[in-house]
Parts: C-alpha cells; structure tokens; sequence
C-alpha cells in the first residue's frame, strides 16, 4: 500500500497542473485534485498495474470536473474561465505575458472537443492511445480534434503555416524525391 501511495504522490504535480488548466482556478483546481486522490484511494483495487498511472487518474480528474460543470450554468462556468488568470511562479516580460494571454484565450475559444484534445496531447504530455482512453473516444478521432485543434490555434494566433504554390512568396518549385 505504501508503494501505491508512492505512485500517487509522484502523480500530485501533473494532476495539479491538469486540474488548473481545465479549471483555471487554483483553489477549485485544488479541490478537483483532492476530490480526485480520494476517489482513487477508494478505487484504488481498480486500477490495473500493467497500465499506466496518469491516464486512469487523468480520466478520473476530467470526469469530476466534468460533473462540477454540468451543476453551474454554461454561461456562469464561462465567465468564470475567462475572469481568472493562473498566477504564474516567475513574473514574465510584457511580451511574454500577452502571448501567453493570447494563447490561453485562444485555447479557451476552441470547442471543447479540440479543446481537450490539444490540452491532453500538447500540455499533459499524454499519448494518443492514453488521450484516447481519458476522452473515451477512438484514436482516429483524437488525431482528427488534435489536427484540427491546432489548426484553428495557429490560425488564431496568425501563425498560418504559408503552403508552396503560385505567389509572391515562392520562391523555389517543388522537387519530386523519389
């Protein structure tokens, strides 16, 4: 039991992490965090050794938040992501600081398919298979909402990668490599 203790307090910062980016409150973060460790001490017997910690904690920590937003209005959890700000450790520069703004409304203004696809994959670092798994969703579709996601980011963001083709902005022809 000491060492399944072990495993979920070396999982605590990643959760945390997780938790503020779907909550975007530290102190509700927190809350999901807890909630989250007490379901899985609970349900510990559940979990299956032979699979990866994270994802099944993961999944755990997006369904009760989940059912925490499905008790507040849409409009209320709204306005309430979009007023609070994560109180960043290290004070960035002025520049810094509003590209990161940019980004987080950005991601905020993805639906939330793509959403949660860009978050597990490009910020919690999971797998597509273990993305797959916490969403409950094929992997297909996960690639599909993930390429998407991003896409509709890098527009956003005017960062549109430019395509070859006829244009003032060709410069060499595409070369067959066979």
């Amino acid at each position: 039991m000491a060492r399944d203790r072990a495993a979920l307090i070396a999982e605590i910062p990643h959760l945390r992490r997780f938790a503020r980016s779907l909550a975007r409150d530290p102190d509700a973060a927190d809350d999901l965090v807890q909630s989250c460790l007490e379901r899985a001490l609970s349900r510990f017997h559940l979990w299956r050794p032979e699979r990866r910690l994270r994802p099944w904690l993961f999944t755990m920590l997006r369904n009760l938040h989940v059912d925490t937003v499905r008790h507040r209005s849409a409009v209320q959890a709204r306005e309430q992501r979009s007023a609070e700000v994560v109180p960043l450790t290290q004070r960035a520069g002025q520049e810094d600081s509003v590209t990161a703004r940019r980004v987080l409304d950005a991601i905020d203004r993805l639906p939330a398919e793509q959403r949660d696809a860009v978050l597990m994959v490009c910020v919690n670092d999971l797998t597509y298979g273990e993305a797959a798994q916490v969403l409950d969703i094929p992997q297909g579709t996960l690639m599909s909402r993930l390429h998407r996601g991003r896409a509709r980011l890098r527009e956003s963001l005017g960062l549109a990668e430019r395509r070859p083709g006829p244009g003032p902005d060709t410069h060499k022809p595409l070369r067959r490599v066979k």
